[in-house]
C-alpha cells in the first residue's frame, strides 16, 4: 500500500533529533551492510512492535502478546520495550534502529511525534480504514473526534488512538481542607486559582509550596496559553478528512474537523504570551510556585502525596500513580484547568505507527486495530496508568479503588470542550521543545526576564521552525 524505500539522506536529516544526531551519522560510513536486511539471523519472520519501555512492562507486553495471538495466532508477534528516559530519546532510538537495518514494523508514538513520523516515516492508514469501516464503526463511535483529529496529517490518517491525557488540575484533599477551602467549581477562573494558592500558603508551613509543575511541552506552560487564548506556533487545520468524518461521525461532531493540525508561524513575541509568563513569573514571586523543574512529572508524585504540594497538572495516568503511592481515593481530586480568557485545555494521545519500512504492512494493520478493541484496553489499562481514548471505559467501578471523586473530568474535558486540541508538536517537536524548555527557564527567573527571553526564544523558534526535518 506504500513504497516501503527510505532513502540514507532522509534519515539522516534527522540529525537534529538530539542523541539520535550522533549515532546516525556513525551509520553513514557503514550505511550498504547496516541496512542488509535480510542478513542471516537478522528477521526471525515476527512482526516487530516499539514500544517505550517505562510505559510498557513485561505484564503489559504479555498482556498483547497473548491475546493478540489467541487472535491471529497464524502471525508471530515480538515486542521491544525500548528503555528512554523520554520520547525524544525515545523517538532518537527509533531512529538509530532505522539507520541500522533493524526497523521495527510498528512504533508506540506519542503527539510529540505523530507529525515526525508521518511526514517521513509513517505509513497512512486510509486504505485500511476505508476497507473495514464497518469493523472500524463501533471504535469512531466510542473515541473523541478531537483525538483522530490529532493524529492526522495533511488529510490521512496514521495512528489509532489508545489513549490520552489532559493537562486537568489535581487538588490535595488533605490542603483543601487545612486552607478551609472547597472543591473548586468547574468555571473557575485563573483569579479564584490564584486567591486558592494564596488561601493554600497562608495555612502552611514554610516547606510547602502551593502550586508545582514541570518544564515540558505538555503540562507545563502551555495550557495557560490554551487558557490565554494563544499558543507557541500559530494553529490551523489541514484541509481534507471529509472521507472520515463523513464515514463515522455524525454532523455535530465532524463539524470544524479537518485534515489534522498545522502548527507553522512561532509567535513567543505575542503579547498574550507574554501576558501567560508574567502571571507563572508573578506567581513565583509571590511564593506561590517554583520556578518549573525538568522531567517527566514523576518526582511530583511524591511531594504531592505527602501534602508538600497543594496543586498541579497532570491528566488521568496520576489516578493510578497516586493510588500506588499510598494515597486513598479521597485523599485527592482533580478538576478541569482554570479558565482565563478561554477554558480551552490541552492534552497528548498515543498509538501505533505503520513504518514505510515493513515488509508486514497488513499483519500490522491487524495489530493496530487489535490494539485499539475494548477488550484489549481493559486489560491493557487495568491500573489507571492511563486515560483510555475509549470513552465507554471511563466508569465509576474503573476509579472505585484509585479515586478520584471526579473521574468524570478526564473524558469531559474533550466532551465537554470541543476546541480542547493537542500540544503544539509540528514534524520539527524535538528542537521546539528544546527551544521551549531553555527558554521558560529563563523567563520565569523574574518578572524583568519575561520579554527578553521571550524574543530569544522567538528568534531559535524561527531558526528550528525554518529547517526541514
Amino acid at each position: 500500500m506504500t513504497d516501503s524505500h527510505l532513502t540514507r539522506r532522509t534519515l539522516l536529516r534527522y540529525g537534529a533529533y538530539g542523541a539520535g544526531a550522533a549515532a546516525l551519522a556513525g551509520t553513514a560510513a557503514s550505511w550498504d551492510r547496516l541496512t542488509g536486511a535480510d542478513i542471516p539471523g537478522r528477521d526471525d519472520g515476527s512482526l516487530v512492535v516499539a514500544t517505550l519501555g517505562p510505559a510498557y512492562g513485561p505484564e503489559a507486553i504479555r498482556t498483547l502478546t497473548e491475546g493478540f495471538k489467541k487472535v491471529h495466532p497464524d502471525i508471530k508477534l515480538r515486542i521491544n520495550a525500548v528503555q528512554a528516559t523520554d520520547w525524544s530519546d525515545f523517538f532518537a532510538k527509533i531512529l538509530t534502529q532505522i539507520a541500522a537495518g533493524t526497523a521495527p514494523d510498528l512504533v508506540y508514538v506519542a503527539t510529540e511525534g505523530v507529525q515526525l513520523f508521518a511526514q517521513r516515516l509513517g505509513v497512512a492508514l486510509d486504505a485500511w480504514v476505508k476497507r473495514d469501516a464497518a469493523e472500524l464503526r463501533e471504535y469512531f463511535a466510542d473515541v473523541h473526534p478531537s483525538l483522530v483529529e490529532s493524529m492526522m496529517y495533511e488529510g490521512s490518517l496514521y495512528q489509532l488512538p489508545v489513549e490520552f491525557n489532559a493537562a486537568d488540575m489535581y487538588l490535595n484533599s488533605q490542603v483543601l481542607k487545612r486552607a478551609g477551602a472547597g472543591y473548586p467549581a468547574a468555571d473557575w477562573t485563573r483569579d479564584d486559582f490564584t486567591e486558592l494558592l494564596r488561601d493554600m500558603k497562608k495555612s502552611s508551613g514554610s516547606q510547602f509550596t502551593p502550586y508545582f509543575w514541570t518544564n515540558r511541552l505538555w503540562g507545563g506552560v502551555v495550557p495557560w496559553l490554551f487558557a490565554n487564548g494563544t499558543n507557541l506556533l500559530t494553529e490551523s487545520k489541514a484541509p481534507g478528512g471529509a472521507w472520515l468524518w463523513d464515514g463515522f461521525y455524525p454532523s455535530a461532531a465532524r463539524q470544524g474537523r479537518g485534515g489534522g493540525f498545522r502548527w507553522t508561524t512561532p509567535q513567543a513575541t505575542d503579547a498574550r504570551v507574554e501576558e501567560s509568563y508574567d502571571y507563572l513569573a508573578s506567581l513565583i514571586q509571590e511564593g506561590l510556585c517554583t520556578r518549573p523543574e525538568g522531567g517527566n512529572g514523576q518526582n511530583l508524585i511524591g511531594v504531592f502525596s505527602t501534602g508538600r504540594v497543594g496543586v498541579t497538572p497532570a491528566g488521568g495516568f496520576w489516578a493510578g500513580g497516586l493510588h500506588l503511592a499510598g494515597m486513598e481515593p479521597g485523599s485527592f481530586d482533580v478538576q478541569y484547568f482554570p479558565r482565563w480568557r478561554t477554558q480551552r485545555m490541552q492534552y497528548g494521545a498515543a498509538g501505533y505507527s505503520l513504518l514505510r519500512t515493513s515488509k508486514k504492512q497488513d499483519e500490522a494493520w491487524e495489530f493496530i486495530k487489535f490494539a485499539a478493541r475494548r477488550d484489549t484496553l481493559m486489560r491493557l489499562f487495568e491500573t489507571n496508568q492511563t486515560t483510555p481514548a475509549r470513552r465507554s471505559m471511563l466508569t465509576a467501578d474503573r476509579y472505585r479503588e484509585s479515586g478520584p471523586r471526579h473521574w468524570q473530568v478526564f473524558y469531559d474535558t474533550l466532551d465537554k470542550f470541543p476546541d480542547t486540541g493537542p500540544i503544539p508538536a509540528p514534524p520539527q517537536v524535538a528542537e521546539v521543545e528544546q527551544v521551549l524548555l531553555k527558554h521558560t527557564g529563563t523567563a520565569l527567573s523574574s518578572r524583568r526576564s519575561v520579554g527578553p527571553a521571550l524574543r530569544r526564544m522567538q528568534s531559535d523558534l524561527e531558526k528550528a521552525m525554518e529547517r526541514d526535518v
